[in-house]
Formats: structure tokens, sequence, C-alpha cells
């Protein structure tokens, strides 16, 4: 794979024309230097060429020999010779040493000649050579230092040009590099003065289509979700999507609920004497205010089930709550005046029925039908609940759940169990997703499936997630530096700001070692219902080192978007989907969608609630990244040492 250079264009070639100049100068400084040096050579040859052929001359003539020491020494001085020595091979006729001091002898240069017109006789003499007195001279040299001052005032001038014109081309690599780095949504359009031209529109034209491309892979990635599992009409879950959230809820341990049908009596007679708008209409009126009806149950699914019956499937609630919601439900129906041929006190009719883990699906649809049937006999407007022998009746109501919460946050606070989120390889952990339960009057563990909507309702939700991010902190301090740990952390919490102001401090005050083995999960509805909100808050946990995870993805039918926008670390699936998704195509279907959505980004796709190996070969082959479940491993307490775990029949890559 390239990677991108490390030093900018510009300073590349303004660092090869300066060590150009630089050694142009230096190649011209050396031959100067050199041709000087041989010049004053060859002249000093020269004029001691022209005193020697004076002497040698002299010498011939008799009366110019005699005047030789009148002459001489005043010629050799001006000619800086240091000695001289004339003779033959009978011995030294004339000899003359100068006056000078030399501080360095080895510097003089000697010199031998043998004169033509007296054979026999030679020359020796030793002489000083050029320029060796000489000082540097600003007169002298100031045609070459003016040439130096040229030299360099051009090259700061060149340089300073070179910068100039190839500032668009360090625009357009700044731009690369922040591409790189992931902002491509801050730099889809370039700077007017980005260098080439045509690579930046270029740069322009291929963002904008890939965010169009985005956009409509997002569009579509949702037009797949609501077209498999959203009725067109109203908007509320179909078919499909109820039964697969049953099925998961009666397959989890220790959890209850109810199914609710609502049906719309003398739906033919009106589809024909009015139409199918008439009739549309009416549908979506009656969605529209069971919709607002189910707004305080946070994890309440409706559905349209065939053309004329909706279906409700609220999740621990109990028998109480369920017949005060359905009592609300059949007042609020009725304020309803329907057209004719219906009639106003006989149009709508209700069945309820209970259901908890254990049960089959079909068994309980079922009950709900009888039931259903059971109120229509009654002639009126009215609601009829299934009778059966096993019905949760815990009657705790919000001020029972607010004690027994009190309590709990007062005496250290819940307590954690821990399940490992497993890589593809099904033994490297990704990490530990910490799971709260607490304990009743009677030391009865209670799931969070069965008290965090409690929490939500009184109001509990930040001061839950305060004492449970604080023991996911300490055990993190506590814990090897491999060792990283996930937790929830409700959207309630996060948007008050006395709770995001509360966990800015805390994580500031946290070693980023600690931080960076810390994730953090928010569910994907409320995310994304309230995404402009929780923007800013998930920015400051990305950038404070902890991990970003949207946990409960799929649960409810949101557009994808939000992944590239949030940069997520990791996806994971709700377990509805994956419940015995080997069987349903739909459900894949879905995944698959989500993979694509993730396949630009990094985030990385969890498959959570794993029961067995046929769910896993088939995550596996869809594409996910890693698992979750008690095909894994079981949910353990975080005080049980590895030996307890091991004794306890599943450890933390058992199956």
């Amino acid at each position: 794979m390239r990677k991108a250079s490390g030093m900018k264009l510009t300073n590349r070639l303004v660092a090869f024309v300066t060590l150009i100049v630089i050694c142009a100068i230096f190649v011209i400084f050396i031959g100067g230097a050199v041709s000087f040096r041989k010049l004053g050579q060859d002249y000093l040859t020269h004029y001691i060429d022209g005193i020697v052929e004076v002497i040698d001359q002299e010498l011939a003539d008799p009366q110019g020999a005699q005047s030789l020491s009148r002459w001489l020494p005043k010629l050799l001085k001006a000619s800086n010779v240091v000695e001289l020595e004339v003779g033959s091979s009978s011995g030294v006729i004339y000899a003359f040493k100068g006056l000078q001091t030399v501080n360095d002898p080895t510097i003089l240069q000697q010199s031998h000649y043998t004169l033509n017109h007296n054979p026999g006789f030679y020359i020796n003499l030793k002489s000083i050579p050029p320029y060796t007195e000489f000082t540097y001279s600003i007169g002298a040299m100031s045609s070459i230092s003016l040439a130096i001052a040229i030299i360099i005032m051009g090259l700061v001038w060149g340089v300073n040009w070179l910068r100039q014109q190839l500032y668009g081309s360090e625009l357009l690599e700044h731009r690369g590099r922040l591409i790189l780095a992931g902002k491509v949504d801050d730099n889809a359009v370039g700077d007017e003065q980005e260098w080439p031209a045509t690579a930046s529109l270029a740069l322009d034209q291929m963002i904008a289509e890939l965010k169009d491309a985005r956009q409509e892979r997002s569009r579509f990635d949702t037009f797949i979700r609501t077209h498999t599992f959203l009725d067109q009409l109203t908007g509320a879950a179909n078919r499909v999507l109820f039964d697969s959230r049953l099925q998961s809820m009666v397959q989890d341990q220790e959890t209850h609920g109810a199914v609710i049908l609502i049906r719309i009596s003398d739906w033919d007679e009106l589809l024909a004497e009015k139409g199918k708008d008439v009739a549309d209409e009416l549908v979506q009126d009656v969605g529209m205010i069971l919709s607002n009806q189910i707004q305080r149950y946070p994890d309440t699914v409706l559905s349209r089930y065939f053309d004329a019956e909706f279906a409700i499937l609220l999740s621990q609630q109990s028998a109480k709550e369920v017949k005060q919601f359905t009592n609300q439900l059949l007042k609020a129906l009725e304020r309803l005046t329907p057209v004719a041929p219906l009639q106003p006190d006989n149009w709508c009719h209700i069945g309820v029925t209970f259901c908890s883990s254990g049960e089959r699906r079909g068994r309980v649809m079922d009950e709900a039908d009888m039931a259903l049937r059971s109120a229509q006999l009654q002639g009126t407007n009215n609601w009829y609940a299934f009778q059966k022998d096993q019905q949760y009746e815990d009657a705790r109501g919000s001020v029972r759940w607010r004690t027994l919460l009190d309590a709990v946050f007062n005496s250290g606070g819940p307590i954690l169990y821990q399940q490992p989120a497993l890589a593809l390889d099904g033994e490297t952990i990704v990490h530990r997703e910490l799971l709260a339960r607490i304990q009743d009057e009677n030391g009865v563990l209670i799931k969070a499936s069965r008290f965090l909507t409690a929490v939500e309702q009184v109001g509990f939700s930040a001061r839950m997630d305060r004492q449970v991010l604080g023991q996911a902190i300490e055990l993190l301090k506590n814990s090897p530096v491999n060792d990283s740990l996930s937790v929830n952390v409700s959207v309630e919490a996060l948007l008050e700001k006395e709770f995001v102001r509360w966990l800015r401090d805390e994580l500031l005050q946290t070693p980023r070692t600690v931080l960076n083995r810390l994730s953090i999960e928010i569910a994907e509805s409320g995310l994304v219902k309230h995404l402009d909100a929780m923007r800013p808050v998930v920015r400051m946990i990305v950038g404070l080192g902890c991990k970003l995870v949207v946990d409960q993805a799929g649960r409810t039918i949101v557009s994808t978007h939000y992944i590239k926008d949030i940069k997520a670390d990791y996806i994971k699936l709700h377990r509805g989907l994956v419940r015995e998704i080997d069987q349903r195509q739909e459900n894949q279907l879905f995944v698959r969608s989500m993979l694509g959505a993730c396949a630009n980004s990094n985030a990385q796709v969890i498959a959570v609630g794993v029961e067995n190996e046929k769910e896993w070969r088939v995550l596996k082959q869809l594409g996910v990244q890693g698992g979750q479940g008690r095909f894994f491993a079981a949910e353990l307490s975080v005080r049980q040492t590895p030996k307890e775990n091991n004794q306890s029949g599943k450890t933390l890559f058992g199956r």
C-alpha cells in the first residue's frame, strides 16, 4: 500500500534548487581559487625567468659581472627573492640572502636554472610565492562580493517565487492529507487557489459523487428494510417483524409480556361500500392512535398484523399495567368516529393474552385471537383477556421501584456481570460487556431487561449510568492492560447536561491508557432520534480516547447514514435479528444491508445473542466481524475468579 510522502512538494523543490545553487557557487569558488593561484604562479615564474636571463647576459660581459653586486640585490628584493646563488663546478661566485623574515620557510618556492650564455654555470634561488602576504580587501574583492550578493538575492527571490507558484499544490496536498485522515465532509470543496486546477475540480466532483452514492446507498438500505419489515401504509411494523420479536422474547430467559390484538370489524363491507381510500384513511387514524398510546413504553412493538388488525407486544409489564393500558387504548379508539357501515359502538375489539419465556409463538397468537373473538361476541366495543394459569403479577409500582433503586444505589450500586464479545476466530476477545443486575428485597437477582424501564420512568437513568461507569473505570484500573470493557449508557442520561459534564470530568481524570480500553454503548434508536444533540457528546467521548459502540442495531428501522456521521467503532446487532437467523431470510437480508452500510467505514458488525452453531455459521457467511452470546460464554459475575468461571461449566472461550 502506498504511503503519503512526509515532505511537502515545495520544500523538496526549494531544497533541490538551493542545493544546486550552493553547489554552483562552491564549484565557481574552487575553480576561481585554483585559477587565481595558477595565474600568480605563472606570473612569478615568468618574472624570475626574466631575472635569470638578465643575470646570464650580464655574466657574459666582463664589465657587467663586476657591477652585478650593485644592482642585483635591489632587483631581487623587489622580486621577493629571499636567497640566490650563482655558481659553477668550481664553486659559488655570487650569493645573496635577503633580510626578510619568513615565518614558515617551507612555503618558499625553490628554482634551479642553467645559464645558456655561460655554460657550466647555474643559478639556485628561493622566492616567496605570490599573494602569500595578501589579506581580504573589500576594494579588491568588490566585484566577487557583489556577484555573491547578487546570487544570494536571486536565490531568495527565486525561492519565494517558487513558493508562491506552488502554494496551490500545497493546498491540494493538505486537503488530500485531511481526506486520507477521514475528514471528507469537511473538505468536500477545495480552495480556488489549489493547483493544478483540473485535479482540484476532479477531486471536488469525485467527493460530490461519493456523497451522493453514500446517500443513495443509505436510502436504498432504508428502502429494503422498510419494505421488508414495515407496513407501507401506517409505518408500523409488519407481521414478519412482529413474529420475529415475539419469537425472540419467548425464547429469552426470564422474560414476560403481553400480546394485544386490535381488530376493525366489518372491514370488508367498508372496503366494498366506501372504497380503498376511505378504508386506508381509517387504518391510518387507528395506527396513529395506537402509536401515540405506546410512546411511554420504550420497548414496545406495534404492528399492522393483517389488513384490519393491529398487534402490540408489551414486554416486561405486569398484568395490572397491561389491563390499565388496554382500558386506555379502548377509550382512545372510541373517541374516533368511524364512517358507515361501521357502527360507532361496535367497530373495534381487543384481545389480550400474556406470555413468558418457554411458550410457543403460535400458541400465544392463538390465545390472543381467541380472546379477540370473545370480545367480539360481547356485541360492543370491548376487550377481553385470555384466562391463563400463569400470569406475571409483579404489581410493583413506581413508588416501590424508586424505593428499591434508592436502596441499591445507596448500598454500592448494581451488581455487574460480564459477557465477552469475540472476534471471528472465537478466541480473541474484542471486549467484555458489563451487564447490570440488582437484588430485590428477598435477595432475588433482577435482570436489566426488567428494571431498566422502571429506571427510566422514575428518572434514575443518569444515576444508574454513573454508578456503572464508575465501577467499570475502577475495574479497568485494576485489570490487565489487554482487558477491555464495554458499558451501556442510556441516551436519556447523555441528554442531561449535568451528566455530560460529570462524564467529561471523569474521563479527563482517567489515564489515556485506561480510556483506550473503555467502550461506550449507545442504543441505535435513541441515538438516531436525537442525533443532533448526541453528535457533540459522541465526539467528546471518541476524542478522549474511548471507543464508540452502537447497540441494538435493527431493533427499529432507521437510516444507516449515521454510521458515516458518528464514526462508530462497533455496531452490535439486536438479538432479535440474530435469533434463528439460519431460518429467516428476511433477517439475513437486514444483516447484509447493515454490513453494506458499514463497508466504507471502520465500523465492525458484532452479532449479539448467538445461541448455537447454526446461527454463528450463517452469520460468518454473511460477513459479521464478531459475535457475543451463550454460544461463546455465559454471563458471569465480574467478581468471579477464572477458577470459578471454569467450575461453572463454561469458560470465556468455551462453547
